[in-house]
C-alpha cells in the first residue's frame, strides 16, 4: 500500500530530524573530553552511537525512497521495525537505568539528542509508516539480534582489555563481567545482578516492546481500513 502524500511529508520531516539529531549528537559526543561518559574518539564503541548511526541510515534510505517515488519493499519495513526497537532500548536504558547513576552529568546536549530526540522521532516515524508495510509477529525475534551482537562485541572487548573509557573495560555497568555480581550472581549494590541476567532482562524487554509496537500497528491498520471503508460507503451513497 502506497504511503499517502500527507504521511510522506510528516515522515520525511521526522527522518530529517533523526538524521540531523544523530549527526549532531555523535559530533558533540566525539568532541567531548575522553574522561566523560561516552566522550571522545571512543564514542563509536557504544551501543548508543551505533544504534543512532543505524537509525540515521534507515531514515536516509527511507527518505531517498520516498523522495524518489520508489517502491518501499517490505524488507525496509522489517529493518525499520528492528531499528526502532533498538533505538527504543537506547532511550529507555539511558533514561531509567544510566541517567540516575550519572546524575547531573547525564542531561547534556549530546545525550539529549542521541538518547531522547532520535528515539522519539524514530518511534513516531515508525508509526507513521508501519501501517503501510507488513511486519509479522514472526519478525519479533529479530529485535534481539542487534543487542545480542553488541553484547558479544562488549564481551570480547572486556576479555581483550579494550578501554571504553579511561581505565574502564566495559561500556555500561550492566556489562561489567568483573563486577561483584559477575555473570550469574547478585549483589546489594550496582550492578545488583550478573551480566547474564541483565542481558536476558533486556532481551525480554525488547520482545515485549516489539510485540506492543506490532499490536499498535495492527490497531492503526484496522482503524485505517475502517475509515477507508466508510469513505467508500459515503461515495457510493
Amino acid at each position: 500500500m502506497a504511503i499517502p502524500k500527507k504521511n510522506q511529508i510528516i515522515s520525511i520531516v521526522l527522518k530529517a530530524l533523526v538524521v540531523i539529531s544523530a549527526c549532531a549528537g555523535i559530533f558533540l559526543s566525539a568532541l567531548a573530553a575522553k574522561e566523560t561518559f561516552m566522550g571522545g574518539s571512543r564514542v563509536f564503541m557504544y551501543f548508543t552511537i551505533q544504534s543512532n548511526i543505524v537509525s540515521a541510515l534507515i531514515a536516509l534510505i527511507g527518505a531517498f525512497l520516498l523522495l524518489g517515488k520508489r517502491n518501499i519493499g517490505n524488507a525496509w519495513y522489517v529493518i525499520k521495525f528492528i531499528g526502532t526497537v533498538s533505538i527504543t532500548l537506547t532511550g529507555v536504558v539511558f533514561t531509567f537505568v544510566l541517567a540516575p547513576t550519572l546524575g547531573k552529568y547525564a542531561w547534556n546536549v549530546q545525550n539529549v539528542l542521541t538518547h531522547v530526540v532520535v528515539p522519539v522521532a524514530s518511534i513516531a516515524d515508525y508509526f507513521i509508516t508501519a501501517v503501510y508495510g507488513s511486519v509479522r509477529k514472526r519478525h519479533i525475534f529479530l529485535v534481539v539480534l542487534p543487542p545480542l551482537a553488541y553484547a558479544v562485541y562488549a564481551g570480547i572487548g572486556y576479555a581483550a582489555g579494550w578501554e571504553f573509557s579511561n581505565g574502564i573495560h566495559y561500556p555500561y555497568f550492566f556489562l561489567n563481567w568483573g563486577s561483584p555480581a559477575g555473570a550469574f550472581g547478585f549483589t546489594d549494590e550496582l550492578p545488583y545482578m550478573g551480566c547474564v541476567w541483565w542481558i536476558l532482562a533486556l532481551f525480554a524487554f525488547l520482545l515485549v516492546i516489539g510485540l506492543i509496537y506490532l499490536l499498535i500497528v495492527d490497531g492503526l491498520k484496522n482503524l485505517l481500513k475502517s475509515r477507508t471503508g466508510n469513505e467508500i460507503g459515503r461515495k457510493n451513497n
